[in-house]
């Protein structure tokens, strides 16, 4: 059975044989909902490429400690895959990060699309980004991942036309697109970048700025997808033909 995962704020300088504390609502999960025990094992992962096997020391309310018996330090995967996530309405946009994080996704940029039909302003903007930063926290713990995905603030068309020009290989999922997703050729290395439309599609001078940006117009097959699901499709056809994947 996989051992539990937690998050700490950092692990570095931690080597085996050093005490690690857990703290806050980690903590109290790991105790009062998982209730771990003094003897048992855990993962604990700071997110930013370090994971250690423990095993825990002492228990309290809202704190663990844990002694590091192994420690694993990983590189940032690449290629890098960054997804634009037009606004969709609804609880979509979470389940897009949720499953965008566990096939790898290394940042999700929530984008205001012409054609969103959900708005984000004011307060609805700050708790939007907080569900889908803590859902990508969440899915990163269950994917077993030791780098964590970033989920961007809110970007402009002008910030994902930026992001799409910096870009290694940039696609643009349209489905009135002639190029087939598989068609293209992956680089093995830099920044992939996937720009997903929303409920309503892109509209034509969205796909013409962004091709403009250096971005491939291309479509994922003759199904139509709805647009929480579209990104991870792109991922995985993308990732599968990249040495991440074996490919």
């Amino acid at each position: 059975m996989s051992l539990p995962v937690h998050v700490v704020p950092t692990l570095a300088g931690v080597g085996v044989g050093a005490e690690v504390t857990v703290e806050g609502d980690e903590a109290h999960h790991a105790v009062a909902v998982r209730r771990l025990r003094v003897g048992e094992h855990l993962v604990l992962t700071d997110g930013a490429g370090t994971a250690v096997r423990a095993v825990v020391a002492s228990t309290g309310k809202r704190v663990l400690t844990a002694i590091a018996e192994e420690v694993t330090r990983e590189e940032r995967p690449v290629p890098e895959v960054v997804v634009v996530q037009a606004i969709p309405k609804g609880d979509r946009g979470e389940l897009a990060v949720e499953v965008l994080t566990e096939v790898g996704a290394a940042r999700v940029v929530p984008w205001a699309a012409a054609r969103s039909v959900a708005v984000w302003k004011g307060e609805r903007a700050t708790r939007s980004l907080a569900r889908w930063r803590a859902t990508a926290r969440e899915a990163a713990k269950q994917a077993r991942r030791s780098w964590f995905p970033e989920v961007d603030e809110m970007a402009s068309t002008a910030d994902v036309v930026a992001l799409v020009a910096g870009a290694d290989l940039a696609v643009v999922l349209h489905e009135e697109a002639s190029t087939p997703i598989a068609s293209l050729d992956v680089p093995a290395s830099g920044t992939l970048v996937v720009v997903v439309g929303p409920e309503g599609g892109l509209t034509d001078d969205e796909v013409a700025t962004l091709v403009d940006a250096g971005a491939s117009s291309v479509r994922l097959g003759a199904e139509v997808l709805r647009t929480s699901t579209a990104g991870v499709a792109a991922v995985a056809a993308l990732l599968a033909r990249t040495p991440r994947w074996g490919g």
